[in-house]
C-alpha cells in the first residue's frame, strides 16, 4: 500500500523553494532598494549572508519581514521583489551553513538562537522601525516558531505555512521512518545549491526502488546510496518521540510566553498539516485567552506547494476557482495590520478559515473543534473476506456488525508492489492503481451511495478490533471519495505502527494474538463536498512501500532489520457486538449566514 504522506510531501516536502509571483507593474515599480550579502552577525561570532530588499524611495523606517533559508537566499528573490512594492522590507537570510553564511548546517538545530539575532539586529537597522515579522513555508514555517520560542523582544507576529514539526512529520511521521530525508539532507548539504540532484525524481525513485526490494536496513541507506550522513543516523537513533524531539520545539512555557498575532496556514492535502496543526494545538492549548484570540489559522485545499502558490489543479485534482487565494496578499495585509497601521485582513473574518473542495467555497468557524457538528459512526460489517474493491466489506450507519473476522497476510519479502507504487505517484490524490493491485492483501469497506451532498469537514476516527500473530507491524487506513463514476478522490489517511497503540512515546510490543483495540485518531484534517451518489471507501492495509520505512514484523529495532529478518504476519479484523469496528465520519456544521462564497476579488490570485 502507497505511504500517502511520503508521496505527497515528496512533491517539495521541506525543500519548498519560493515561487515567482505574477504582477502587471512598470520596470520602474519592481526596483525596491538592494543589498546583496549583508552580513549579520551571531552572538558566537558566525556572520550570516542576507539579501535585503527595501521599498524604492523609502523615506523612514518601516516593518520589515525576514525568512531564514536553507535553500539559498536567492530562491525567495521574487518574494523580495513582491513585498517591498507593498511598503514592506524583505530580508531572505541564508541559513548557518547554506550559501554565503558561515558556519555548520545542522537541521532544526541553530534557528532558534540564530532567529533570535537577526531578529534584533534587523530592529537596529535604518529600514526597520523596531516591527519584525516572518515569513516562508514548510522549513521555513518551523523557523519561525523556534524563532519565537526564543521570545525576541522586537519579533511582533509569525506567519507559519505548512510548517514541519521535528519527530512527528518530519524526518519520520508517527515513529514510521522513511528514506525522504537522506533526499533531502543531499539538498541541503553544503553550502551551494543541489537543486539538481534533489528535484532528479527519477534517479531518486530508482533509488527508493532498489533499496526497497533488497531489503537492506534503513539505517543502513545512506551508505548504500553513496551519500553517508551523521545526521540521518543521528535521527534514526531517536525512533520515536522523546527528549530529543521535544528539544527542537516550544515547551509548555515557552508556548505560554509567546504573545504575538500568529497566522497559521497548511493544506487539506499538505503533508505537513500535521506539524501545523500540532504547533496551533500545542499554542493555544498554553496560551491566554487574549492570545488565542490573536492566532488564525487558514486551511486551504492545497497540497504542500500549494499552501504558498496555490494551483487549480495537482496530485490528478482539480479545484474550483476560489481555491486560488492569493497568499502573498494576504500576507502583506497580514504584516501591514500587525506591523504597523493597516486594518485586519479582510478574508480573516473569523479566528478558522477552512476550503471545502467540491463545493468550491470559503467557511468559518471560531475554532478547529466548531467545524464538525457531528461524528457519525459507519460500523465494518462484510458477509466474505474484504480483500477484493469488487467484493468488499461495508460501513454501515446503523448497527455494529454480524460478526465474523475478516483478515489479510503481510509478508514483509513481497516486493512485487515496487513498479507500480514508483509509477502512480504523480497521480498521489486520484489513482486508484495501488488498491486495484492489491487484491488479496488488505482490507476493503465501501458505505452506501450518500443520498444528499454531505459536508465532510474536520477528522476521521477509525476505531478498530485488530489481532495479530507477531509482536508488531505497520497499519495503514485511508479513506477515499468514490463517485458515481467511479472515480477515486483521497480524503484522509492514518499510518499506526502497533507497538505504538498505547501512545508514540510508549513503545509496547503486542504479547497476546487476542483482539485489541486500535484507535486510529491522527488522520489528517479534510474539507470535502461528498456528493449525492458517492460512496466512501475504507481501506485497511499493510505499510509495504518504497517511500517508507519497512517493519519486518519481529519486534525488534525496526530500522536495523533487514530482508533476513522478515516474518510474515496474519492480520485480523473483528466486527461484532463485543468489538464494533467503527469509522467515524465528520459531518460539517448546517450552512450559516456567516459563510462566505468566494472571498473577495483581491484574495483570488490574478485579480
Amino acid at each position: 500500500m502507497k505511504s500517502k504522506f511520503w508521496v505527497l510531501v515528496a512533491t517539495v516536502a521541506l525543500g519548498m523553494v519560493q515561487p515567482g509571483v505574477a504582477d502587471t507593474s512598470t520596470p520602474e515599480e519592481l526596483a525596491p532598494g538592494f543589498q546583496w550579502d549583508v552580513k549579520i552577525p551571531m552572538r558566537d561570532g558566525v556572520r550570516l549572508s542576507a539579501n535585503v530588499y527595501t521599498p524604492k524611495g523609502q523615506q523612514a523606517p518601516g516593518p520589515c519581514v525576514f525568512s531564514m533559508n536553507p535553500y539559498i537566499a536567492q530562491g525567495a528573490h521574487f518574494r523580495g521583489m513582491y513585498f517591498p512594492q507593498h511598503g514592506v522590507s524583505y530580508v531572505s537570510v541564508d541559513s548557518r551553513g547554506r550559501g554565503n553564511s558561515e558556519g555548520t548546517f545542522r537541521p532544526f538545530i541553530q534557528e532558534a538562537h540564530d532567529g533570535y539575532d537577526v531578529v534584533e539586529w534587523l530592529a537596529k537597522q535604518p529600514y526597520c522601525n523596531g516591527k519584525v515579522s516572518m515569513w516562508g513555508g514548510s522549513y521555513l514555517g518551523y523557523s519561525q516558531w523556534a524563532t519565537a520560542k526564543e521570545l525576541p523582544p522586537h519579533l511582533a507576529s509569525i506567519m507559519p505555512i505548512a510548517s514541519g514539526y521535528p519527530g512527528l512529520d518530519f524526518p519520520m511521521r508517527y515513529n514510521i521512518q522513511s528514506p525522504y530525508p537522506l533526499q533531502w539532507l543531499m539538498y541541503t548539504a553544503g553550502h551551494t545549491g543541489q537543486d539538481m540532484i534533489y528535484g532528479d525524481w527519477a534517479f531518486w525513485a530508482e533509488k527508493y526502488r532498489s533499496w526497497f526490494e533488497a531489503g537492506i536496513p534503513i539505517r543502513e541507506m545512506d551508505k548504500a546510496l553513496g551519500t553517508p550522513s551523521a545526521v540521518f543516523q543521528e535521527w534514526a537513533s531517536h525512533p520515536y518521540l522523546d527528549a530529543y524531539w521535544d528539544a527542537y520545539v516550544p515547551s509548555a512555557a515557552q508556548y505560554a510566553h509567546i504573545q504575538i498575532p500568529i497566522l497559521t496556514v497548511t493544506g487539506g492535502h499538505d503533508g505537513d498539516q500535521p506539524g501545523a496543526l500540532t504547533f496551533y494545538r500545542s499554542h493555544l492549548s498554553h496560551a491566554s485567552p487574549e492570545e488565542r484570540a490573536r492566532h488564525y489559522l487558514v486551511i486551504g485545499p492545497w497540497n504542500h506547494a500549494g499552501t504558498v502558490a496555490p494551483r487549480r489543479d495537482f496530485d490528478g485534482l482539480k479545484l474550483g476557482p476560489y481555491s486560488l487565494l492569493d497568499v502573498p496578499r494576504l500576507a502583506v495585509d497580514w504584516y501591514q495590520w500587525t506591523l504597523g497601521n493597516g486594518p485586519k485582513p479582510e478574508f480573516l473574518k473569523n479566528r478558522v478559515a477552512y476550503y471545502i473542495i467540491g463545493a468550491d467555497k470559503w467557511r468559518y468557524a471560531d475554532t478547529l473543534e466548531a467545524i464538525t457538528a457531528q461524528s457519525q459512526p459507519f460500523y465494518l460489517d462484510s458477509n466474505t473476506n474484504p480483500t477484493d474493491v469488487f467484493a468488499s466489506g461495508s460501513l454501515s450507519r446503523v448497527a455494529p456488525g454480524r460478526g465474523g473476522v475478516d483478515h489479510y497476510v503481510y509478508d514483509p519479502r513481497d516486493t512485487s508492489n515496487a513498479q507500480q507504487e514508483i509509477k502512480s505517484t504523480s497521480m498521489g490524490a486520484t489513482g486508484q492503481a495501488s488498491v486495484l493491485g492489491g487484491t488479496g492483501k488488505m482490507l476493503i469497506y465501501h458505505s452506501a451511495r450518500f443520498e444528499q451532498d454531505t459536508e465532510v469537514s474536520g477528522f476521521f476516527k477509525l476505531s478498530v478490533w485488530l489481532s495479530i500473530d507477531r509482536p508488531d507491524t505497520d497499519f495503514s487506513a485511508t479513506v477515499y471519495e468514490i463517485d458515481a463514476d467511479g472515480n477515486s478522490t483521497l480524503l484522509s489517511s492514518e499510518h499506526l505502527r502497533a507497538r505504538y497503540r498505547e501512545g508514540l512515546r510508549n513503545p509496547v510490543l503486542i504479547k497476546t494474538r487476542d483482539p485489541l483495540r486500535y484507535d486510529f485518531e491522527r488522520f489528517t484534517f479534510i474539507s470535502q463536498m461528498v456528493k449525492k451518489g458517492s460512496r466512501l471507501r475504507l481501506v485497511i492495509a499493510p505499510v509495504n512501500s518504497p517511500y517508507s520505512e519497512k517493519n519486518y514484523n519481529t519486534g525488534g529495532v525496526v530500522a536495523e532489520e533487514s530482508m533476513r529478518e522478515a516474518q510474515p504476519v496474519t492480520v485480523k479484523l473483528w466486527h461484532d457486538a463485543r468489538h464494533p469496528s467503527a469509522l467515524y465520519v465528520p459531518i460539517g456544521q448546517p450552512v450559516s449566514s456567516n459563510d462566505l462564497a468566494a472571498p473577495e476579488g483581491a484574495f483570488i490570485h490574478g485579480q
